[in-house]
């Protein structure tokens, strides 16, 4: 049985998307659900400092990488889906 090779090279990438996007997920600190005050609206930290400047952290930098892969990753499987 010969696979071809775009199908190898694509696959190759999936895996590497894979492990990547595992990587980031995992780096990523712990969320809580911020008891009733994320229910009751209270819990909303996006007029907040922080809220504001969260793209430039570490936190906010692992979130645009885990959407980018994520991305990515699906991307690739429609291709591999293709092949």
């Amino acid at each position: 049985m010969s696979m071809s090779v775009p199908f190898i090279i694509v696959a190759v990438l999936f895996l590497l998307a894979c492990v990547v996007l595992v990587g980031a997920i995992l780096l990523q600190e712990k969320r809580t659900a911020g008891g009733m005050g994320s229910i009751a609206g209270m819990g909303n930290i996006a007029d907040s400092y922080h809220g504001k400047n969260k793209s430039r952290t570490q936190e906010g930098k692992l979130e645009l990488i885990t959407k980018c892969v994520a991305a990515v990753l699906g991307v690739i499987a429609v291709i591999l889906c293709i092949i």
